[in-house]
């Protein structure tokens, strides 16, 4: 298949890991890719949630592709243009480390796109796995989730960070404890996931921690310093 990949670097090598042989066109911003959307067979935009009215261009455009729903759901980017739109549009998971796994965790729009869903997962060679759509799709939320509980338990003094990563791993057989999943992932993405779930939700769960927001603003000052966007 002839595949367009809109995300950083990091994002189009697990991209070629996890869908192997096709023809890829690789693209860091949005700038050049509307004049590229018909000329590939499908899209996988990692870098939506930064630039959301770019929805408007797939929609008047007959494409199919993967929008990386994490921090923005498929409704919220739809909004407005549901009616009128041409493309055939699903959300994924496209954080870091979470997309090169055996199952895509993807959402739909509606019952009727699931048939496009089905048949390009198989053109793929990829299993699927479908959940509603909502920000924070579900393993998102549950990886960000005990990792915001992981700071709030350094930041009561209850244990350290290669206490509780330990613990976790020994424990319950995690990959990776907390703070080693939020290094892989990025604690930016980690912050800004767990800010825009509790905007949509106002559940608590999702509040984060002061230490968690502490590290996040040292890290946007360190960029800052250093001229260059936290983006």
């Amino acid at each position: 298949m002839k595949i367009l990949v809109i995300g950083e670097t990091v994002h189009f090598e697990e991209c070629r890991q996890k869908l192997g042989d096709h023809h890829y066109t690789h693209l860091q911003s949005h700038r050049d890719a509307e004049k590229d959307l018909t000329r590939h067979e499908l899209v996988f935009d990692f870098l939506i949630d930064q630039a959301p009215g770019f929805f408007k261009t797939y929609a008047a455009k007959p494409v199919t592709g993967f929008l990386n729903t994490c921090r923005i759901s498929l409704a919220a980017l739809a909004h407005g243009v549901e009616n009128r739109r041409k493309c055939t549009m699903f959300g994924f998971n496209g954080l870091p480390t979470q997309f090169n796994r055996e199952f895509l965790e993807v959402s739909a729009l509606n019952e009727d796109d699931t048939a496009t869903l089905k048949k390009t997962c198989e053109q793929l060679n990829t299993p699927y796995l479908l959940v509603e759509d909502r920000v924070g799709l579900v393993t998102p939320r549950v990886i960000c989730m005990i990792i915001n509980e992981a700071y709030y338990t350094v930041q009561e003094g209850t244990a350290t960070r290669e206490d509780i990563d330990l613990a976790m791993k020994l424990g319950t057989n995690y990959p990776f404890g907390p703070f080693e999943w939020c290094r892989k992932i990025g604690l930016r993405n980690v912050y800004e996931l767990l800010e825009a779930i509790y905007e949509d939700t106002r559940d608590e769960r999702y509040k984060i921690s002061a230490l968690m927001k502490k590290e996040y603003l040292a890290v946007g000052c360190c960029w800052l310093l250093a001229g260059t966007s936290m983006l």
